[in-house]
C-alpha cells in the first residue's frame, strides 16, 4: 500500500500534525519502487557510468565483525548527548564519558566515551559520506550547476519539464531549484541521478520516455523535479533523523529492518537509508561498498568527497551561538504565534520552523497589506517561489553561516534577490501562496552552513528576546520571555498574540 510522501509544507494546521509522524520507509513504498534488480536493457544497463571499471575509485572495506562488548566512540561535530543515547540504545547512566556532560548543547568535538554494547545486529561502521556532501554546505558554495551540467553535455543538458504546471525550467534549473528548497547538495543530487539513469553524462536511448529517472516510480509524481524532491526529502530523514536520534534504523522492501551502526555519521546514513529504498536488501551491500558502489562511482565522476569535507571543516561546533534576531514584523504591530515548531521546509528536516500571522480583519488568505520584516541585516541571495533566503555573513551565499528563511510571501511586493537589507526592512506581504497553507502567514526558520537547525534544540530560536519551546506535536508550542508566555493557535486566539 502507498504511503503519501510529504512533500509540500504546510502551515498554520496544528490539528493535520496532532496524529503520529508518518515515515515514508522502504516496506511503505516498495510497491512503487523500481526493483533496481530488474535487468535494464543491454544498451542501458550501465549508462550511468561506462565503463564501470575505469571509473571505479578506491573504498573501505567494511568491517563484518561483531562489535566488542563495549564501544569507544570519540564525538564529532554536530553530537548531542540525547541523540547518542538514542544511537548506541542506553540511558544516560550508561555512558562513561572523560567529564561531565550537559544535556543541552553541541558536545565538544573528540570527547572520548565509552559506551556498552546492548544491541543486536548492525550495519557495517564504515563511512561513506561526510556531512558537507549531503546539505548544501560550504563545501558545494563554490559548484555552478548550470555550467557543470552543461560541460558534461549529457541528456540532462537540453532537458526541459514544466514544473507546478507554469514554469518551463531546465534540468540544471530544477536541481539547483530542489537543492535551494532543501537546502541539499546539488552535486549529490547530480551524482544520485547519473549512478540511477545516466542523464548527466550520458545519452540512454530510453531518457526520453523514463519518466521516474531515479527509478522512484511513485503514482502521481513523474518526473525530475518530483524525484528530486523525494530523493532529497529521503536524505533530509537519514540525515537529519540520525542527527537528532529519531531515526537509528532502516527498512527495506522485503519488509526487513536494520540498525545503523551507531558510530557513523549523519551523512553516512542519510546515502544508507536511500540506497535502502533504491535498492533490495541483496543487493543493498554492493551498493554502498566496493568498486561499483554509489560512493564509488560518485567519487570517481564529481571528485573526493572526503578531500572537499576535510577542506571546509565541521558544520557545527560546541560553541556555535545565534546572532541577534528580531521578530519578523513591525514594532507596535499585533501578529499572532500560528505555528510552534514545525518542519523547517518540508517531511524530513527537523522541526525548525515558526509561522507568524498578523492579525488584521482581512479575509484568511487575503495578501495581507502588512509586511514580513528582516529579522536581522543581511543580503537577499534568493527570492523566488514565494521564498526568501537571507543571509546574514554577507557572503551572498546561502550555504554558508547564518540564513534565515522565509516562506508564504506573496509574489506582489517580493523583494528582489541581490537587495541589501537591515533589520526591520520590508521583505514582501505574508500570503497564503507558496505550498500549502490555511490562512495568510510568514513561516520563518534557519540554517547554519546549509543545516537546517531545530526551533527547540542545542541552538534555540531567539527573537527579540523570546525563546522557542517545543511540543511533543508539530506545530504546537510556544515563545517564552522571562515569565511570560505566548502559546501558538491556529486560529489566532489571543493567548497567541504577541508584539515586538
Amino acid at each position: 500500500m502507498l504511503l503519501p510522501l510529504i512533500l509540500a509544507l504546510a502551515c498554520n494546521a496544528p490539528l493535520r500534525a496532532s496524529g503520529p509522524s508518518r515515515q515514508a520507509t522502504a516496506a511503505a513504498v516498495g510497491s512503487t519502487i523500481e526493483a533496481f534488480s530488474t535487468p535494464a536493457p543491454a544498451a542501458t544497463a550501465l549508462a550511468t557510468l561506462s565503463p564501470i571499471e575505469t571509473l571505479s575509485a578506491p573504498a573501505a572495506t567494511p568491517d563484518f565483525s561483531t562489535p566488542g562488548p563495549v564501544f569507544d566512540y570519540q564525538t564529532r561535530a554536530g553530537d548531542t548527548l540525547p541523540a547518542l543515547n538514542a544511537r548506541f540504545g542506553v540511558g544516560p547512566d550508561e555512558i562513561l564519558p572523560s567529564q561531565p556532560l550537559s544535556p543541552l548543547g553541541y558536545l565538544p568535538i573528540g570527547l572520548e566515551m565509552r559506551f556498552p554494547n546492548l544491541l543486536e545486529e548492525v550495519s557495517p561502521g564504515v563511512e561513506v559520506m561526510p556531512d558537507s556532501e549531503i546539505v548544501y554546505s560550504p563545501a558545494a558554495a563554490d559548484f555552478d550547476v548550470q555550467a557543470f551540467v552543461l560541460e558534461a553535455d549529457g541528456y540532462l543538458a537540453g532537458y526541459l519539464e514544466e514544473v507546478d504546471d507554469e514554469h518551463l525550467m531546465s534540468g540544471a534549473a530544477i536541481v539547483q531549484r530542489v537543492a535551494n528548497e532543501l537546502s541539499v547538495n546539488p552535486r549529490l543530487l547530480l551524482g544520485l541521478l547519473e549512478y540511477r539513469s545516466g542523464w548527466v553524462f550520458g545519452f540512454p536511448p530510453d531518457a526520453a520516455d523514463n519518466p521516474y529517472p531515479l527509478g522512484l516510480r511513485i503514482p502521481g509524481r513523474s518526473g525530475l523535479y518530483q524525484g528530486l524532491l523525494i530523493a532529497g526529502t529521503q536524505l533530509n530523514r537519514g540525515y537529519y533523523g540520525w542527527r537528532q536520534g529519531t531515526q537509528v534504523n532502516t527498512e527495506f522492501e522485503d519488509g526487513s529492518s536494520l540498525r545503523f551502526h551507531p558510530e557513523l555519521n549523519p551523512g553516512s546514513v542519510a546515502i544508507m537509508h536511500l540506497i535502502a529504498i533504491l535498492r533490495p536488501r541483496e543487493r543493498w551491500m554492493e551498493s554502498l561498498y566496493g568498486p561499483a558502489s554509489f560512493p564509488a562511482q560518485y567519487a570517481a565522476r564529481f571528485g573526493d568527497p572526503w578531500a572537499r569535507a576535510e577542506a571546509v571543516g565541521p558544520l557545527l561546533t560546541a560553541d556555535l551561538a545565534q546572532p541577534q534576531l528580531e521578530l519578523p514584523f513591525a514594532p507596535g504591530e499585533r501578529w499572532s504565534l500560528t505555528g510552534g515548531p514545525h518542519p523547517a521546509w518540508n517531511a524530513g528536516t527537523p522541526r525548525g520552523a515558526l509561522d507568524f500571522s498578523p492579525i488584521t480583519s482581512e479575509e484568511p488568505c487575503a495578501v495581507s497589506a502588512r509586511w514580513a520584516t528582516a529579522s536581522a541585516s543581511g543580503t537577499i541571495v534568493r527570492a523566488a517561489d514565494n521564498a526568501v533566503a537571507l543571509d546574514l555573513d554577507g557572503d551572498g551565499r546561502e550555504s554558508t553561516g547564518w540564513v534565515l528563511v522565509y516562506l508564504h510571501l506573496a509574489d506582489h511586493g517580493l523583494i528582489q534577490e541581490g537587495a541589501q537589507v537591515v533589520t526591520g526592512s520590508s521583505l514582501g506581504h505574508p500570503s497564503c501562496e507558496g505550498g500549502r497553507s490555511t490562512g495568510k502567514h510568514v513561516h520563518l526558520a534557519r540554517k547554519y552552513n546549509g543545516e537546517w537547525l531545530e526551533a527547540d534544540g542545542p541552538v534555540p530560536l531567539v527573537l527579540s528576546g523570546w525563546q522557542a519551546v517545543a511540543d511533543s506535536r508539530n506545530y504546537y508550542g510556544s515563545l517564552v520571555r522571562g515569565g511570560e508566555a505566548v502559546t501558538s493557535d491556529s486560529s489566532g486566539r489571543s493567548g497567541s498574540t504577541i508584539m515586538r
